[in-house]
C-alpha cells in the first residue's frame, strides 16, 4: 500500500439503517469543501448543527459537521465529519456530494487538490493516522482488533494497546538494545584500545537482562494473541457420540441438530464462545466412519479437513458403547488418524460422554461428561484453555498478533545468538554486533520502524472502509 497525498472520503458507519450516519474526509486544506457542503467553515473541534446542501443549494439532511484542522486530527490532515441520519440513500448522496463539491470548486482559490478527491481504500484512514505518526503500527492494528474483539477482554486489551502500551514495552526494549549496540560499535570503531569491552561495559550481563526482558513482553504477547485468535477447537468421533449436544452445552443454543439418527450431522457446525475472556471457535464435524451416501461422504471429508487445521480436538467417546462389538475398533482407527502434530503436543483431550447413562463408569484416562446434564462441563472448559496456554490474565494485558509474536521469537533468537558469539570474545564481536542490529531490527517491524510497504497493504488492507 503506498501512500497518496489525495483527499480521501468514506462512509465511515455500518451499512445499514441507524439513528446516526458519518461521512468523514480527509485531506490538506478542506474548509472550501466545507463551506460548499455546509455554508460556513465550522467552528475547530466543535460540533455544529446545520444543513448539509446540494449544489442547488437545498438540503440533504439536517445534522453535525465537526472539523479538525491539521495537525489536531486523527489522520494529522483537516478532517471533515458530517453526522447525519443514518438511512443509506441519505448518506450515499452526501457521500456523492462530497465527490460532486471538489470537483467544482473554483482552481482560482488554490485549493486545485481538492479536485482530486476520491474514495478512501480500505483503511487508508488510519494509514494516514501511521504515516502522519499519530499512532505507530502496533497502535493502529489495535483500532482494527479493538473493532473486531469478540469478548469484553479482548476489547479492554485492544483499548490498552491502542492506548500505547504493547508499544511502550517494545520501545523499552528498542532502548535496551540501542544502548547496547552503541557500545559495542564504538568498541568495533577503535579496536586499538586494550580494553576488554564485554566486561568493562558489563555487556554480558546488559544481554542477559535484555534477554530477560524480551522473554517477559514475549510471554504477554502471546496471551495477548490468545485472546485476539482464540483457539479452533474440533469436537471429532463417530456419530451418536454426543458431538452436537456438546457443542449445544458448551454454545449454551440449540446451534446443531440432535437425533438418534447416525450421520444426522452433514456439515461443519461452528460457534464462538469465550471461556475466561478467551475466544473459543468450536467446530461440530460430521460422525467419522465409513459414509453411506455422497452427502455424508463429502461431510467426513471436511471433518478430516477441520480436524488437520485445528488447534486442539476433543475425541469424543461413548461410554454406553464402549466394548461394543467393533466399537472399540473403530475408536482406534480414527486415533491412528488423528494428526500426529497434536497427538505429540497433548492437544488430543479424550473425553467420554453419557455419564447420565452410565453413572457407575470410570476410565484409566480422560474426561468423563454429560452433554445432557453439564457434569464434568467445567473441567472440559479448563483443559481447553491449559491447551491454549492461557494463564490468568495479569494486570494491564495488551493484545498482540500473530505477526508480534513472531518478532518477539526473532529478537529472541538474535539475543540467544548474541550470547553464544560473546561467549567468544572479542574475536567474535562483530558477529555479536551483528546478531544485536538483526533483534533490533525485529523490535522495530512491530511499531513500524522498520516496515515493508507490502507488509502495510496487508495490514491496513484488511480494514473496513472508512476507518
Amino acid at each position: 500500500m503506498l501512500h497518496s497525498a489525495d483527499p480521501i472520503v468514506a462512509i465511515a458507519t455500518a451499512t445499514g439503517r441507524g439513528a446516526v450516519g458519518i461521512v468523514r474526509v480527509s485531506g490538506h486544506d478542506l474548509a472550501p469543501l466545507a463551506v460548499a457542503l455546509c455554508g460556513k467553515t465550522p467552528p475547530p473541534r466543535q460540533a455544529t448543527y446545520l444543513p448539509f446542501r446540494d449544489a442547488a443549494g437545498a438540503a440533504i439532511d439536517q445534522g453535525l459537521a465537526i472539523f479538525f484542522p491539521a495537525p489536531h486530527s486523527y489522520t494529522g490532515e483537516d478532517v471533515l465529519e458530517l453526522q447525519a441520519h443514518g438511512g443509506p440513500v441519505v448518506l450515499q448522496l452526501l457521500l456523492a456530494r462530497c465527490l460532486e463539491a471538489a470537483a467544482t470548486i473554483d482552481p482560482a482559490q488554490e485549493r486545485a487538490v481538492l479536485a482530486n478527491l476520491r474514495i478512501a481504500r480500505p483503511g487508508e484512514f488510519t494509514e494516514r493516522a501511521f504515516v502522519n505518526d499519530k499512532l505507530d503500527l502496533a497502535q493502529a492494528e489495535a483500532v482494527a482488533d479493538l473493532i473486531e474483539a469478540s469478548t469484553e477482554a479482548a476489547a479492554r486489551s485492544a483499548a490498552r494497546s491502542l492506548d500505547g502500551a504493547l508499544s511502550r514495552e517494545i520501545e523499552a526494549l528498542a532502548e535496551t538494545l540501542i544502548e547496547l549496540r552503541a557500545l559495542v560499535e564504538a568498541t568495533l570503531d577503535f579496536p586499538d584500545e586494550e580494553i576488554d569491552f564485554l566486561s568493562a561495559a558489563d555487556a554480558r550481563g546488559r544481554l542477559a537482562r535484555a534477554t530477560a526482558a524480551v522473554d517477559a513482553v514475549l510471554a504477554r504477547a502471546r496471551q495477548g494473541a490468545l485472546l485476539r485468535d482464540g483457539i479452533q477447537v474440533v469436537l471429532a468421533g463417530q456419530p451418536n457420540v454426543g458431538k452436537s449436544s456438546l457443542l449445544n452445552a458448551l454454545a449454551g443454543a440449540e446451534l446443531a441438530i440432535v437425533t438418534a439418527t447416525p450421520g444426522t450431522t452433514r456439515d461443519k457446525v461452528g460457534q464462538t464462545i469465550q471461556i475466561d475472556g478467551v475466544p473459543v471457535h468450536i467446530i461440530d464435524t460430521a460422525g467419522l466412519r465409513e459414509a453411506v451416501d455422497e452427502v455424508e461422504t463429502i461431510g467426513v471429508a471436511r471433518s478430516w479437513a477441520e480436524i488437520e487445521r485445528a488447534d486442539a480436538i476433543v475425541f469424543l467417546h461413548d461410554l454406553t458403547r464402549l466394548g461394543d462389538a467393533g466399537y472399540d475398533e473403530r475408536e482406534a482407527a480414527i486415533a491412528a488418524r488423528l494428526p500426529a502434530r497434536l497427538v505429540a503436543e497433548g492437544r488430543v483431550v479424550d473425553v467420554f460422554n453419557k455419564l447420565d447413562a452410565r453413572p457407575e463408569a470410570a476410565v484409566d484416562a480422560g474426561l468423563l461428561i454429560s452433554a445432557t446434564t453439564g457434569h464434568g462441563l467445567d473441567v472440559l472448559r479448563r483443559r481447553l484453555l491449559d491447551l491454549a496456554g492461557w494463564q490468568a490474565a495479569p494486570e494491564g494485558l495488551f493484545i498482540a498478533r500473530a505477526r508480534h509474536v513472531d518478532a518477539l521469537q526473532r529478537t529472541r533468537a538474535h539475543l540467544g545468538n548474541a550470547a553464544a558469539h560473546a561467549e567468544q570474545g572479542a574475536a567474535a564481536l562483530e558477529l555479536f554486533a551483528e546478531e544485536l542490529r538483526l533483534g533490533h531490527d525485529a523490535l522495530g517491524e512491530i511499531t513500524g520502524a522498520f516496515v515493508a510497504d507490502d507488509l502495510l497493504g496487508a495490514i491496513f488492507g484488511r480494514f473496513c472502509i472508512g476507518k
